[in-house]
């Protein structure tokens, strides 16, 4: 076995030849790493049980160079490093015309297939071979080809140079961070182009001097031991979507080349939104949010890395890429880019609309036929209950078995699974999966809007008329698989924990944003505690039910709240005015990003959210400021009942918060893991999701409705009761367990922020100035 350690040594290595022995006589290169290499090719050798014999002259050159050195003098050399040979009679002098362009310039072996790297140094001498060529023939008065030099794309002049320099803005950002839970620290090299130098920013239209390339390296020792080098990097300060018209983004992707081969993207943006005047401005244009990928073939076997995380700019880098900006036009670059963050956080100009979007732009794939049951409550109210029945048996079940009944229950008056415009919602899953599936549509729907009722009578009259209903059909022996969104996870949480509904009937339980628990992120909190909801009671009166539509007919009363709720900040704007109506009122639901247009114009225009019952919001306030569900009084009385809740359970959030932080789903799986051991209880976070976006968002089906879907398989297979032996969990073992690793988003850490903005724009426009 021959065991090769390639490195670099010091390049003193001398072959002479001997003429009186007549033999040539060989003196090694010195190799500092030498006794190290020795030392471990001996370990390796004792390992594999062998005897370890070593050259005589232990080092061997590949790829060997040189023989016409470039150096800087002839002293050292025979070439300078424009690949000139020196005139020995004339020390400051080299011999016109004669040039070396091969590898021969290069002193040493650069320890890898030398190639490419012959081929950059014949590149570069021939540069300045062409320039001469073309200066000896502008002194001789030889006539030049002005079409085969000067309009060739590819020729290569200092006028050319300098043009392109003066042409861009170049500086270098340092950012560091984790990725994946694992250290990153990325070296930038950006060249802005400015491709139109009368270029404007216009409403949709930004300056190309924002946009540029990217070179440089990135340390992830975790990944790689070697740098990831940039071989190809695009940069855009300033990116629009035409869903989110008031965000800006800055967008970066890096193709990376490591050492080994392997190939990777990362590819990150800023998130910038004009939040309470840019209180996160600092926050928001110094951490880039990224995804770290490996390029993989087609046919490869190699594991796939799909990491996220986040890098940031400290305030120390921040300056000295200020520091580092070079060229004529970074005057223009810093205006430019101040002038995005003024009309992003401040001015808060749309770039583009939603009302530029139309329903019948869209494919509105045909919906499948229902029946509406029309049932009284206990309390004498009418609700309604619409039926989807299952026509086929999907071929995955093996002979004619009956799948049980899905009941959904939505959120506060939006629809989140009846969904015409999307092809794939829960719906139609639930359909093509084999389940007969149900939507009730509860007094706070805008079908059977009610003026007076609290969530307590959802979960009291509601949830168990419409239960009752489907064992009417069923028979009473017949188990519903419950899945509810937000508010409609408090109801059956009240139903189930109250005793007006037997978990012996549920066969499983989904709920997403809700549980028995209900937390809410820093800003929606804040706002719960100012009297808001008293105060628009008062404004509304007796009539309660708010119309939504611009086309409404309203009173005074409801005038004026629609403009105070218009008014209340919100993470993220819309053009729609429904929509900014109801965020303002309730809290932002979704993210505009996770939301198609046909989505979301069907759902501020077109859906049964016309009109907005408040009724309940007081108990909803009540259940927001003590954090888990409670009668319409404030009084406890439904946690204590854990002995109704035994059945399997799945509680899953959105990683990017909204409204409820993921720590409603992180307490309600410790509950039921602690108070019912014996059932299967799961809990998902879902990245990038916020609210309503984890059921109505045009990748819902991708990335969270599997997880409903392989709960209820699992319920329906028998494996919801979980009877495999195993201990119950103490109270004192819960409160050992570790915390939610999921931050809460949106918080109140940044108060700093707008001294920091203000004092690095005076910097810039100081820069300007002088």
């Amino acid at each position: 076995m021959v065991l090769n350690a390639m490195g670099y040594d010091e390049s003193d290595g001398k072959i002479t030849f001997d003429k009186d022995k007549n033999r040539i006589c060989f003196s090694p290169p010195h190799d500092p790493l030498l006794p190290r290499k020795i030392n471990a090719f001996q370990k390796l050798t004792k390992k594999l049980g062998g005897i370890l014999f070593m050259s005589r002259y232990r080092s061997t050159s590949v790829h060997l160079l040189g023989g016409c050195n470039a150096s800087s003098d002839f002293s050292c050399g025979v070439c300078n490093p424009s690949g000139q040979v020196f005139d020995p009679e004339g020390p400051a002098t080299v011999h016109a015309g004669l040039y070396v362009c091969d590898a021969s310039l290069i002193p040493c072996s650069v320890g890898i297939n030398p190639s490419l790297t012959i081929a950059t140094v014949a590149e570069y001498a021939s540069r300045h071979l062409v320039r001469d060529v073309l200066t000896y023939k502008s002194n001789e008065g030889i006539e030049i080809p002005v079409k085969a030099v000067d309009q060739n794309p590819h020729s290569i002049s200092d006028k050319n140079i300098e043009s392109d320099w003066r042409s861009t803005v170049t500086f270098n950002e340092t950012m560091e961070g984790y990725v994946g839970g694992m250290p990153c620290k990325a070296y930038l090299k950006v060249k802005m182009n400015s491709q139109d130098q009368k270029g404007k920013l216009g409403v949709k239209e930004f300056h190309p001097l924002l946009r540029g390339r990217v070179g440089g390296y990135v340390e992830f020792i975790a990944i790689e031991k070697d740098k990831l080098h940039i071989i190809d990097g695009e940069i855009n300060l300033c990116k629009v979507e035409c869903r989110t018209p008031y965000t800006q983004y800055m967008h970066y992707q890096l193709l990376l080349a490591a050492s080994s081969g392997s190939r990777y993207i990362l590819e990150g943006r800023k998130i910038m939104n004009p939040y309470l005047l840019g209180l996160y401005a600092w926050r928001e244009t110094t951490t880039l949010h990224v995804t770290f990928k490996k390029v993989v073939e087609n046919n490869s076997r190699e594991d796939t890395v799909n990491l996220r995380g986040e890098l940031c700019i400290s305030m120390v880098q921040l300056l000295k890429s200020i520091l580092s900006l070079e060229g004529n036009e970074r005057g223009r670059f810093i205006r430019h880019l101040l002038h995005t963050f003024l009309r992003t956080y401040f001015l808060q100009i749309p770039r583009g609309s939603h009302k530029d979007f139309t329903l019948s732009d869209s494919y509105v794939k045909p919906y499948p036929s229902s029946t509406l049951h029309e049932i009284q409550t206990e309390d004498g109210f009418f609700i309604s209950c619409r039926q989807w029945k299952c026509t086929q048996i999907p071929s995955r079940l093996e002979g004619p078995k009956q799948l049980n009944p899905v009941l959904l229950l939505n959120g506060h008056s939006a629809e989140s699974y009846w969904l015409p415009t999307e092809p794939n919602d829960l719906v139609r899953t639930l359909l093509e999966e084999g389940h007969e599936t149900w939507l009730l549509q509860p007094r706070l729907h805008p079908l059977n809007p009610s003026k007076d009722f609290t969530i307590e009578d959802i979960g009291r009259f509601d949830v168990p008329a419409a239960i009752n209903k489907i064992l009417e059909l069923h028979g009473q022996h017949t188990t519903i698989h419950v899945v509810a969104h937000c508010v409609g996870g408090l109801a059956i949480h009240i139903a189930l924990m109250g005793g007006h509904v037997s978990a012996t009937h549920i066969a499983s339980l989904s709920c997403t944003n809700s549980s028995m628990f209900f937390k809410l992120n820093a800003s929606s909190m804040f706002k719960m505690w100012l009297p808001l909801v008293p105060l628009s009671m008062v404004i509304l009166g007796k009539n309660n039910i708010l119309p939504l539509l611009e086309t409404s007919k309203c009173s005074f009363r409801h005038r004026l709240l629609k403009f105070i709720a218009c008014l209340i900040p919100r993470y993220e704007r819309c053009t729609c005015n429904e929509c900014e109506v109801f965020a303002g009122i309730f809290g932002s639901a979704f993210w505009h990003g996770n939301v198609s247009p046909s989505m979301h114009y069907w759902l501020s225009k077109e859906s049964t959210l016309t009109r907005l019952p408040m009724a309940a919001f007081p108990h909803i306030r009540k259940i927001c400021k003590a954090g888990f569900i409670v009668d319409s009084n404030g009084n406890n009385k439904y946690l204590i009942h854990h002995e109704r809740m035994a059945l399997p359970t799945l509680y899953i959030s959105g990683g990017r918060s909204l409204l409820v932080t993921p720590k409603t789903s992180f307490l309600a799986n410790k509950y039921m893991k602690l108070h019912q051991p014996g059932f299967r209880h799961e809990r998902v976070v879902v990245e990038g999701f916020g609210h309503s976006d984890l059921l109505i968002g045009d990748e819902s089906d991708k990335k969270v409705f599997p997880h409903i879907l392989s709960h209820i398989r699992s319920a329906e297979g028998g494996n919801g009761a979980i009877r495999a032996p195993g201990r119950k969990y103490t109270k004192e073992a819960a409160l050992e367990w570790e915390d939610d690793q999921y931050d809460e988003y949106g918080g109140f850490d940044s108060w700093f922020s707008p001294l920091v903005v203000v004092l690095l724009f005076l910097l810039l426009f100081l820069m300007i100035v002088l």
